[in-house]
């Protein structure tokens, strides 16, 4: 029976309480009344249930649907503002010893390169991704304990923080490993992590165990409850996600809001990022083996309805998709982004991409200088910003902040300063350009004059040389 406040996964992620909601969704979808009732709640900006989404999900009423989009983009704006945040994936190691069949690091591909990056490489990579301006890293491994034990995760989180290259520094590294025990994400928790990120994949138990066919990631309670370890652990931002295609579009979101709905009713907050990645091409992976893709349409309306779920949780869209898809979902919730990435193992340091060891195709391959400039023509804040974890402003204390909205007396200021940092240091004579008209303009929008006074002082004094100044 569904208990959003049970400690075991079969009873949060409630199977049968997915198939009902699906069905009274299906039921209402057209009922005009009840989905401006579910409107008028969502525009409280407090969050829906997961059945009244669902109820969202599936209404197909072009002038509702339309409300939801609008509804999307304003809680965007007045939660995130037009600021965008930029981050890279840095690939450890594709060494992994289960067999998921969408994944081309599964332990059955033979002819894929096994890498694992040693530390020198780490500092190569890193050097390379800081030359680009990169101050954000997700790292990822597969697993392996033998290649990849909790050690080696601890001793990379080591030398990325302590690598500083001229003006560069990494100054959060979030951590896409898999799941583990309490005492490891303890370790991690110590070692000074920013996010714990793990994709469920898919919350269809059934589905989960054909997809995971052999080694640990097979046990789906151990997979699912890792968000439960991860903050009995001490760490207190976790970002969930789904592999949309995997399975019904409509049962993930329905589970994957539950599985917030569960982190809120037991730990006081939800998540702090959701993903919503689609399963893309990679070698040995054909996307079309898997009947649950879904088009651009109905991924809008995904990530449009999400953000109107969890308004306060950050959104997370990489490189998989295309600059086209990118843009559209900035608008309707996304608030961070990937640029200039990578996804095999190793490959920063090169001029030419490699792809041998790709985990998925990269449809966006521009540079992060060429991303910056296009968010700023399109009229957001490119924001390379660490503070709040820099400064303990995280779990229940970041989300108190969000809610109130006195999150926005340190987040415009600090964009504009790290989006400063970047064009001084790697920014094209173009980019800079158009970035520093943005910041003129962007001063004005301070809300307080000693806060706007003192951005503007610190803005003068990274154009000459000094770093790290925030809020």
């Amino acid at each position: 029976m569904y208990d959003p406040k049970s400690m075991k996964a079969e009873e949060f992620i409630d199977h049968q309480e997915i198939l009902d909601t699906l069905a009274w969704a299906e039921e209402h979808k057209a009922d005009a009344a009840l989905i401006d009732e579910i409107l008028a709640r969502a525009e409280q900006r407090k969050g829906l249930s997961h059945r009244d989404a669902s109820a969202l999900l599936a209404c197909e009423l072009p002038d509702r649907v339309e409300r939801m989009y609008q509804l999307a983009r304003q809680i965007k704006q007045d939660f995130y503002g037009n600021r965008i945040v930029l981050f890279a994936p840095l690939y450890l190691s594709n060494y992994c010893v289960n067999g998921c069949v969408y994944c081309p690091y599964h332990a059955q591909n033979r002819h894929i390169p096994r890498k694992k990056l040693t530390q020198e490489d780490i500092v190569r990579e890193v050097t390379a991704l800081q030359n680009m301006g990169h101050k954000r890293l997700a790292i990822e491994a597969g697993e392996d304990p033998v290649h990849n034990p909790i050690e080696y995760i601890l001793e990379c989180i080591n030398t990325i923080y302590g690598i500083h290259h001229r003006n560069g520094a990494i100054r959060r590294v979030n951590v896409n490993i898999a799941a583990t025990t309490v005492e490891n994400y303890r370790k991690l928790h110590d070692a000074g992590i920013g996010t714990y990120i793990l994709f469920q994949e898919t919350y269809h138990r059934e589905s989960y165990l054909q997809l995971h066919p052999t080694g640990p990631k097979h046990d789906y309670a151990w997979h699912t409850e890792a968000m439960d370890r991860a903050m009995a652990g001490g760490i207190d931002d976790v970002g969930l996600g789904v592999l949309f295609g995997l399975e019904r579009y409509k049962y993930e979101f329905a589970g994957l809001l539950m599985h917030a709905e569960h982190l809120e009713a037991v730990h006081g907050v939800g998540p702090h990022t959701i993903s919503v990645p689609r399963i893309k091409h990679a070698d040995d992976i054909d996307p079309s083996a898997f009947d649950n893709g879904i088009d651009d349409d109905t991924f809008a309306k995904l990530c449009a309805l999400i953000r109107i779920a969890v308004p306060y949780t950050g959104m997370i869209i990489s490189t998989r998709e295309s600059q086209a898809v990118r843009e559209r979902v900035l608008a309707l919730g996304v608030s961070q982004i990937s640029g200039g990435s990578r996804t095999t193992v190793g490959g920063y340091d090169e001029e030419i991409r490699p792809t041998d060891t790709e985990q998925f195709d990269v449809s966006d391959q521009r540079s992060l200088d060429e991303v910056i400039r296009w968010l700023m023509e399109l009229g957001y804040i490119p924001s390379f910003c660490t503070a709040c974890y820099r400064e303990g402003r995280t779990g229940d204390r970041f989300m108190s902040l969000c809610k109130s909205g006195q999150i926005q007396n340190c987040c415009l200021p600090n964009a504009l300063l790290t989006l400063e940092e970047f064009l001084q240091d790697y920014g094209s004579a173009e980019t800079k350009k158009i970035g520093q008209a943005l910041i003129r303009r962007e001063l004005a929008h301070i809300p307080g004059d000693k806060v706007r006074a003192l951005c503007q002082a610190n803005l003068e004094k990274i154009a000459q040389g000094e770093r790290d100044f925030r809020f």
